[in-house]
């Protein structure tokens, strides 16, 4: 038998190295992929039947923020709901300790048309919904004609709950972790949860809550629109409407 010599073991080269010390690259935003875009719709014309709505909006004293909102039994009449306007998606989302935003979408599939950065903490509002009736009223003031923009494009608000004035909404673009939120949230169309939150940013015990229902959306006139929370049929839950006028 021939002497036997250890094999030398092969010295690990500069590059494997290199790519051993190095964290592993970040998971693709997978969420962000399963969003569509909105499809372009032609705008519906303002109805008549919103003279009613628009009567009713006019009596409340959003302007007076000592004053309180006249309570409606019932929200929308039942017939109305459907009749009234578009059906749109809309999600209140934020973290326990930060401001909520609010994101709507023509469906829980799409891009958001719109997101506005609320003037109220999620925790706050989560109280003012366990009262059982909300109202957001978004105000802004107009234009000279050739500045004019459309409703929804306005770049800020006067934000009132409940006819008490809170601060200032900011529309914003959806950033990524909007976008990361809404792709998670594509196949819930009506519920209510928490989502792990971002430890880096919030701490160890943050929580992203939100909210998503259905909503009427009512376009009374270029200066006035309306979203009227839907709830399932027989569930007597929170009723929440958000108005965005121009006065």
């Amino acid at each position: 038998m021939g002497e036997s010599r250890p094999i030398a073991s092969a010295a690990p080269s500069e590059e494997s190295a290199t790519s051993s010390s190095l964290p592993p690259p970040p998971p693709p935003p997978r969420q962000l992929l399963s969003l569509v875009q909105p499809s372009q719709r032609k705008k519906q014309r303002p109805i008549k039947l919103f003279q009613l709505f628009r009567s009713v909006f006019r009596s409340f004293p959003i302007i007076t923020p000592v004053c309180k909102l006249p309570i409606l039994h019932g929200g929308l009449p039942d017939g109305h709901r459907n009749t009234a306007g578009s059906r749109v998606t809309g999600t209140l989302f934020g973290y326990r300790k930060g401001r909520v935003s609010l994101s709507i979408q023509e469906n829980s599939r799409c891009f958001p048309n719109l997101v506005v950065e609320l003037a109220m903490q999620t925790s706050v509002l989560q109280k003012e919904m366990s009262s059982g009736m909300v109202r957001i009223a978004l105000e802004c003031e107009k234009r000279p004609e050739k500045d004019r923009l459309k409703l929804l494009e306005e770049p800020i608000w006067t934000m009132f709950c409940n006819g008490k004035k809170s601060g200032y909404g900011v529309k914003r673009d959806a950033t990524d972790v909007d976008l990361n939120i809404m792709g998670i949230l594509r196949p819930v169309s009506m519920g209510a949860g928490v989502l792990p939150g971002n430890s880096e940013v919030e701490g160890p015990d943050s929580e992203m809550a939100y909210m998503r229902a259905h909503f009427d959306r009512v376009v009374g006139s270029k200066d006035s629109e309306t979203l009227y929370m839907l709830s399932p049929e027989g569930n007597n839950g929170p009723e929440l409407s958000i108005f965005f006028v121009r006065i």
